[in-house]
């Protein structure tokens, strides 16, 4: 039977060419960028005191939620990270993500808690290069600088918000929606233009938390 969530949504970012634009970064190119497209977002809604809601996490994760504000976590299902108190983002492989949901879904039906896929409505792009804390600076007002890798942070950047996780001291990922895409691209590109920025491939990309969730289709 078709299932529509099966179905490989295109680049939010199609209308900018970016894979023709792909090339290999030279010393000039002081900004990277790589789009981490297709992957799988689900979204965890619970109590972090509640035993019974941790434990039914950690069985299908392999590990527990983190409780600890801005921390990012690598397990075997993907990548976790903290959003608030109640809440996490789950990342993984777009393969992984109905089997992830319906392991979710099914060992918390009884419990106050929420699991909920997202898949459709958030994106991801790799930052790095020489300045890519310089551009980060020009994009919004949060101190990029004391974000220790680990860690990540919602915050905004003129008229759109990212999630901005530090997986390395040469790069970061920034989480954010589908519909601002082409908002988000625009305003990266245009303050990117004084570091010569150069578009790469998810597998040319270096990120060591998010490129091993990204699957060639």
């Amino acid at each position: 039977m078709f299932n529509p969530l099966n179905v490989m949504l295109g680049s939010p970012l199609h209308a900018f060419g970016l894979p023709a634009r792909v090339a290999a970064p030279t010393p000039r190119n002081r900004v990277v960028v790589s789009e981490l497209g297709n992957l799988g977002y689900l979204v965890l809604r619970g109590k972090a005191d509640d035993t019974a809601f941790m434990q039914a996490v950690a069985g299908v994760l392999g590990q527990a939620l983190p409780t600890q504000p801005m921390t990012v976590l690598s397990t075997t299902a993907g990548v976790v990270l903290w959003v608030s108190p109640d809440e996490w983002l789950l990342v993984c492989k777009r393969s992984a993500r109905d089997s992830l949901l319906a392991g979710l879904s099914s060992t918390l039906q009884d419990l106050f808690a929420q699991v909920v896929d997202n898949s459709g409505g958030l994106t991801a792009l790799r930052v790095s290069g020489p300045d890519h804390m310089l551009l980060l600076r020009q994009l919004g007002p949060y101190d990029y600088e004391s974000l220790a890798v680990g860690r990540c942070a919602s915050t905004v950047a003129s008229k759109t918000g990212f999630t901005v996780v530090r997986t390395d001291e040469a790069g970061v990922v920034l989480v954010f929606r589908r519909s601002f895409a082409d908002y988000t691209w625009r305003l990266l590109e245009r303050t990117a233009m004084p570091y010569h920025l150069c578009i790469i491939s998810p597998q040319q990309c270096a990120d060591p938390v998010f490129t091993p969730l990204f699957e060639i289709v």
